[in-house]
């Protein structure tokens, strides 16, 4: 049985998200793999503080959690789940600003987290329709991204030429400073850690092996997605430095409300008005769906409020495992409006109520009766 994410960070259920992303932080600068070496355990809980954050730090994704467990979670395809490390380091990249929390927490430094090369991640939102996420769409969007120069293939040198070994710190990134006892390692400030100065820089990008340019990029949405899901797009993001290899790009998808369908999980909710002679003596109602209108079968005696499940005709699962069901409630209307003819009939049906009164009501009225009745008595013998 998995872990409850309040305990696994130890916060309470009413924290507040200050609260939850310090807890994370603690959780993460104990656990952090650079800090536990070979130590199973440790990346363990590295893996899930960081599953418990990713669920509690989003608002939709934390209330379905406090109301439906992990099986809601899993049941919408919100679940979340990391497989490595570094799959933690990308989608947390960036996500307080400017670094990612990790160059908070280990001090990496400020700006964009380089990973070794790796390019930054990115982040974009696109909307889509209540139809087009039942249906499942593509979705161009725009991008202004660090690409890999054309010219010098995203070494920084002239073609022709290559970068060298930085002669200051010989290829290390970083040099060694000895006071006394101590010894002090630091980037070096030739090559700011990368081991290799350019020293005749490409036209296009003056050295830096990357040019920004904007991009139309296709994004495919599955059918299903829940709204806020964020899509990761492997290698859309900057070009790495120097060659390395490019980020991620993180797209947030924005599902539009629909004016009278609501969700929950992969059934879809709808009320249907009917009127008083199609409640009391049955009907076919024709009720609308994603695609098309359903057909409806109403009982006789249908009471207000009841509803009616219609299989297989909601939200497909986003990850194909079946498709949800059509919820509709029904709600008998009353008339605003009568002809005098319909006033006659509904008098006429009136006094035969009085004569047969249905068992619902003679029950209610014979409480009454009777809750009174035990009141009278009290009071005759006092």
């Amino acid at each position: 049985m998995k872990q409850d994410y309040y305990e696994i960070l130890g916060v309470s259920r009413d924290a507040t998200q200050e609260e939850i992303k310090a807890a994370y932080r603690r959780e993460a600068l104990k656990h952090h793999p650079d800090r536990n070496k070979g130590d199973k355990e440790a990346e363990r809980r590295f893996k899930e503080a960081a599953e418990a954050y990713e669920v509690l730090s989003n608002p939709e994704k934390r209330a379905r959690y406090d109301r439906y467990g992990h099986e809601g979670l899993s049941r919408s395809g919100a679940a979340p789940g990391f497989s490595t490390v570094e799959d933690i380091f990308r989608h947390f990249g960036d996500i307080f600003g400017g670094g990612s929390i990790f160059d908070d927490l280990f001090g990496m430094g400020g700006g964009r987290r380089s990973g070794g090369g790796r390019g930054a991640s990115l982040r974009c939102r696109v909307r889509i329709s209540f139809e087009e996420m039942a249906r499942g769409v593509e979705k161009t969007i725009g991008l202004r991204r660090e690409e890999r120069c054309g010219t010098c293939g995203g070494t920084g040198a002239r073609p022709g030429s290559a970068p060298r070994t930085c002669p200051y710190c010989r290829g290390r990134g970083e040099i060694q400073q000895t006071h006394g006892f101590f010894a002090v390692r630091t980037v070096c400030p030739r090559c700011q850690g990368r081991g290799s100065v350019i020293e005749d820089p490409c036209p296009e990008c003056r050295g830096a092996g990357r040019v920004r340019r904007a991009r139309d990029l296709t994004v495919r949405i599955p059918a299903g997605i829940e709204d806020g899901t964020q899509i990761r797009i492997s290698g859309e993001g900057d070009a790495g430095e120097q060659g390395g290899a490019p980020g991620d790009l993180y797209c947030q998808v924005l599902v539009e409300a629909h004016p009278f369908f609501t969700r929950e999980g992969n059934d879809l909710y709808c009320e249907v008005p009917i009127s008083f002679a199609q409640a009391a003596l049955g009907a076919r109602v024709e009720v609308p769906g994603i695609s098309s209108t359903e057909t409806l079968e109403i009982p006789r005696g249908t009471q207000s409020g009841s509803l009616f499940r219609i299989r297989g005709k909601g939200l497909p699962d986003v990850h194909g495992r079946g498709t949800g069901d059509l919820v509709v409630r029904v709600v008998v209307e009353t008339p605003r409006k009568l002809t005098r003819r319909q006033e006659e009939l509904l008098r006429e049906l009136a006094k035969t109520e009085d004569e047969n009164v249905s068992p619902r009501r003679r029950s209610f009225f014979e409480k009454i009766k009777e809750r009174f009745g035990q009141e009278d008595e009290r009071k005759e013998r006092e």
